[in-house]
């Protein structure tokens, strides 16, 4: 059974930072590709930043520069350092691993619970 499981989520003001981490468990993952998703309430789910297996992160054009997304194969966990945040980050951030029978993200996706983060002006 496939698990992934965010935290690090919570309220902060703009121009900090917050560190979400997400712990998976029941895949291979030194061989996925994961990635950070957000959603803001009756919009829809958009990627906000995927590493590969080897290590090779891409961004939305709006967090460039401000987050970085890393993994840790033996933690089997990733992780988004998001700094500079904005207001329009507030979303619910999840986490999401490629999914059966793929290394890519896609329509059959892995996903966390979510965890919400808040940005206050």
């Amino acid at each position: 059974q496939v698990r992934l499981v965010e935290s690090g989520g919570g309220l902060m003001q703009a121009e900090g930072s917050l560190r979400l981490s997400c712990v998976a468990s029941g895949l291979v993952f030194r061989l996925k590709t994961l990635g950070w998703y957000r959603q803001v309430l009756g919009n829809r789910r958009e990627l906000v930043a995927q590493i590969t297996k080897d290590n090779l992160a891409s961004y939305a054009e709006s967090v460039t520069g401000r987050f970085t997304i890393s993994r840790d194969d033996s933690k089997t966990t990733i992780y988004l350092q998001m700094n500079s945040l904005k207001p329009e980050d507030t979303a619910v951030y999840y986490c999401a691993a490629a999914g059966p029978g793929t290394l890519d993200l896609g329509s059959g996706n892995y996903w966390g619970q979510g965890t919400q983060v808040t940005v206050s002006s």
